[in-house]
């Protein structure tokens, strides 16, 4: 033990937070780094109970466009958390003003493109040598590849999960890209305009010429959902000279948008990127040439990127569970024996080092000149309630929370950890370390070194710490988006509103503190002899 604790301390003096330890210019107690494995000197590893609890989060999240790198779509159940349900809900824009889809025009189909999220190493592929290709009867080759959709949930419902899409009209004015929208906002919808039964799988259609390989067709794997062809014929192309379609501003308050649900209340959750998301619609139209008329086929893709304003509209039930108990239930003060993480606006887990232990630490600070090392808080599933084969969370976003803010201050502090601040992207540092993920149980391990030290070294507010299932997002280059755009909130910057993960774990033990499941402050320090 003493070996490991050396080396967890040469690794930590060499890099930033020991360099926060033997570089600054303060009190004798801040220079003992050096020290304290010289002479004779010990490492000492100890763990502290702490105070966990749920931390009810309301089922609710913004989900709009400024926080959906991602968006989610399905429905899941199961015992611990209950019902959770995603739909999309996005306005639909022209592609420019006063669209012209030519003389005797006539709508054959539209469609909405979803592009999911698949495991793109588990393709099946189909390939017909003799295919002959419609348009001019080519001779080509066809070939089919079939990925398995990315699926969060239960996938094998009476053999294999179907989900059936739906997709409706909106009725209500969506409002700008810009506006701030959380998950349980509700918006009107009118007819049903498009409807699908999918079998988890999406197919990467490509067809080339024989002998040049020219590509004839092409068509990206996706969920394509067949929409009312008469009601777009209506709504789109025979209102081509309307001022409904003049003009960008009028046209999102003539034709709302769509919302896309599935009917089923158990299944699996999705991720899709929404800025893919296409509406095309096919017509043909009037060309002449040298005074003959024929039926040309076109397509009109109308604009479903980001310019539009859209969110995730996500329900949930969990009435009779045991998450709905410990939330209703939930003790700040004394704990919580059973704690419940969950991602897309479900709950999280509050988490306090008492004040009667940061007092003890203290005491050896500034006593004994001890000099922590490492600080951690360690997190274990709960074998009892959550041993399945689901996904654990593999990432947290941890902020700090005030209970006892001044009056005008905000509960929860919007900037990093200083740990996060100081060491992300030194490649030595993580804030979550996840442990035995494919097993039960699985732990976690917190790292709040420089947080903590500047607790017990400097008395900085013992804040309590929120765990929400997620992770922080970054650029291109791997920097933080929270430190790029810090001035927005660092906090914000987050993958939170749609990653489904979700599990139980193991709280405040109250009768046994020795339980070695039970939620724990790891401390590693060194003492001078």
């Amino acid at each position: 033990m003493i070996r490991n604790i050396q080396e967890l301390f040469k690794i930590t003096a060499t890099l930033v937070i020991g360099s926060l330890i033997l570089v600054n210019c303060e009190p004798d107690a801040d220079q003992l780094g050096s020290q304290f494995f010289q002479n004779g000197a010990q490492g000492t590893e100890a763990s502290y109970p702490i105070i966990a609890y749920n931390s009810n989060n309301h089922d609710s999240i913004r989900t709009d466009a400024a926080r959906l790198q991602t968006a989610t779509l399905g429905a899941f159940s199961e015992s611990q958390f209950g019902l959770q349900k995603s739909s999309y809900v996005t306005q639909v824009r022209l592609v420019g003003s006063n669209p012209d889809f030519g003389t005797n025009a006539k709508l054959d189909s539209a469609v909405l493109v979803i592009k999911p999220q698949y495991a793109a190493d588990s393709v099946t592929t189909v390939t017909n040598e003799d295919y002959i290709f419609p348009q001019g009867a080519v001779p080509a080759k066809k070939v089919v590849s079939t990925y398995p959709v990315i699926k969060y949930g239960n996938t094998k419902i009476s053999g294999k999960t179907l989900l059936n899409f739906k997709v409706y009209e909106v009725t209500d004015f969506l409002g700008s890209n810009a506006d701030i929208v959380y998950s349980n906002k509700v918006v009107n919808t009118g007819a049903q305009i498009g409807s699908k039964t999918f079998d988890g799988n999406v197919h990467l259609v490509k067809v080339t010429k024989d002998g040049d390989d020219t590509v004839l067709f092409e068509r990206s794997a996706a969920l394509r959902i067949p929409l009312d062809s008469t009601f777009f014929a209506n709504k789109i192309i025979n209102k081509a000279s309307s001022p409904d379609l003049s003009d960008a501003a009028s046209f999102i308050r003539y034709f709302k948008g769509i919302k896309v649900a599935v009917d089923e209340n158990d299944g699996y959750l999705l991720n899709f990127d929404p800025t893919t998301v296409e509406l095309n619609l096919y017509y043909k139209n009037d060309q002449v040439n040298n005074g003959v008329t024929t039926r040309e086929q076109s397509v009109y893709m109308m604009n479903m990127g980001a310019s539009n304003a859209y969110f995730n509209q996500i329900v949930f039930n969990r009435a009779g569970t045991s998450s709905a108990t410990a939330i209703d239930t939930s003790n700040q003060l004394t704990g919580d024996d059973k704690l419940f993480a969950q991602g897309m606006g479900g709950p999280g887990i509050g988490l306090r080092v008492p004040e009667e232990t940061v007092a003890n630490i203290r005491t050896l600070f500034n006593n004994n000149k001890i000099g922590i090392i490492s600080a951690k808080i360690r997190i274990y599933t709960d074998v009892a309630n959550w041993s399945n084969t689901y996904k654990k969370p593999n990432y947290f976003v941890v902020r700090q929370r005030n209970l006892t803010p001044e009056p005008g201050k905000p509960e929860y502090l919007n900037d990093f950890l200083t740990d996060m601040s100081a060491l992300y992207g030194t490649g030595i540092y993580n804030l979550v370390k996840a442990y035995d993920l494919e097993k039960n149980p699985a732990y976690y391990d917190i790292g709040i070194t420089q947080t903590f030290k500047n607790v017990i070294e400097k008395e900085a507010p013992n804040y309590d710490l929120v765990l929400n299932v997620g992770a922080y997002t970054t650029d291109a280059g791997g920097n933080l988006l929270g430190s790029l755009y810090s001035a927005l909130g660092a906090q914000n910057f987050n993958t939170r509103s749609y990653t489904p993960d979700r599990a139980v774990f193991v709280g405040t033990d109250l009768t046994n503190l020795a339980n070695d499941k039970s939620v724990k402050l790891i401390l590693t320090y060194g003492q001078k002899q």
